[in-house]
């Protein structure tokens, strides 16, 4: 009969502390207060560590006995992968993470499908604090976050919870500055490509009614901003047709702008409420040989890379400051009882995609 090999059973802390002929405060010392011991001896304690194959001391037992995961946890409702293809998420999680690693923490993700009701990994993670990234108003997974006792900041949406920390940008004032300088151009036929009002699947054009009632806060003031603008220059936002695209994407955007040039000939500008939007919109423009900003102005919102690239106009907001500030607020709170709530500017960047509207549309604007 041939026998089993033996299997070598792992390095304990016990047995490294009897080996080395020292305390295990001595090694657990090596790994979490380094500085309690001279250089040579914990270089021993570690190389005879990994001679014996002993893999450091229990993580899971240590934050029982701490009461700290040494973690943030990052809530968002969105697929996983979102976090890595959205341009303007990308930005925010790079901040974020830029700011655990200089605290010497983690960063759990943790990703919540929509329409998902299932909140048991909010209540499971053992995180010591969570960012909750652009949810919905009301949303469960949310809701699950504020009943943990522990220290929360939100990321641009929802706005104005009581007693948690908030980070954004002025999204209203953005958009406001991007319609008045549509109407300085001589624009007042435009039509706008709006990212979802609600997690309720919804493709096609959005009545004032169901812009007012999004449980997106951060859409509803941007179109608030372009009604506020535009109505300075005498346009009925009634009027204005506005398309909603549930997915964002560049050929939702695409999508959008095709649907609203074959129901409305006489638009001069689409003003969209992202730049992965805006991009989609370019893309539709070009397979029409159309001319930008000749016979179409495009804008967007963001700043992201690929647009300025693209020379989009558009309202530049601080992705990855706003994702180093969540974090600084959520770790560095020290003694801090009172909320705060920061918000960040945005800037109007003039690129190629935006001019006066043909000539036979043009408005007079001084200009």
């Amino acid at each position: 009969m041939t026998r089993s090999p033996r299997v070598r059973r792992p390095a304990t802390l016990a047995s490294l502390a009897a080996e080395l002929g020292v305390s295990r405060t001595t090694v657990s010392n090596a790994y979490n207060r380094p500085d309690q011991l001279s250089v040579q001896l914990r270089t021993r304690v570690l190389e005879t560590a990994r001679r014996l194959g002993y893999p450091g001391p229990d993580p899971v037992a240590r934050s029982l006995r701490t009461r700290q995961a040494r973690a943030v946890g990052l809530l968002l409702t969105e697929e996983l992968s979102f976090a890595f293809r959205d341009p303007a998420a990308l930005g925010f999680l790079e901040g974020l993470a830029g700011a655990c690693e200089d605290a010497g923490q983690g960063l759990l993700l943790m990703p919540a499908s929509r329409g998902d009701t299932d909140v048991s990994a909010v209540h499971q993670a053992s995180v010591d604090g969570f960012v909750v990234y652009s949810v919905p108003e009301r949303d469960p997974h949310l809701l699950a976050v504020l009943e943990r006792p522990l220290p929360t900041v939100v990321a641009d949406q929802p706005m104005d919870i009581d007693g948690v920390d908030r980070v954004g940008v002025d999204d209203r004032g953005g958009m406001l500055a991007m319609a008045r300088h549509l109407a300085a151009l001589g624009h007042r036929r435009i039509g706008v490509i709006c990212m979802r009002l609600s997690n309720t699947r919804h493709d096609g054009y959005a009545d004032p009614q169901r812009q007012r009632r999004a449980s997106f806060p951060v859409q509803r003031e941007r179109l608030r901003g372009l009604r506020e603008g535009f109505a300075e220059a005498g346009v009925d936002w009634a009027e204005v047709p506005v398309v909603e695209r549930f997915e964002h994407s560049i050929e939702a955007g695409a999508s959008a702008a095709s649907e609203l040039l074959s129901a409305h000939l006489g638009l001069t500008a689409l003003v969209c409420t992202s730049d992965v939007l805006a991009l989609g919109a370019l893309r539709m423009a070009e397979d029409r040989n159309w001319a930008v900003p000749d016979n179409l102005t495009v804008t967007g919102f963001d700043g992201v890379p690929e647009a300025i690239r693209a020379g989009l106009t558009t309202v530049r907001q601080p992705v990855k400051e706003k994702g180093r500030t969540a974090g600084q607020l959520l770790l560095n709170r020290g003694d801090r009882t009172e909320p705060r709530s920061i918000v960040l500017p945005t800037e109007l960047i003039v690129g190629s995609t935006s001019g006066p509207p043909p000539a036979a549309d043009r408005w007079f604007s001084g200009l």
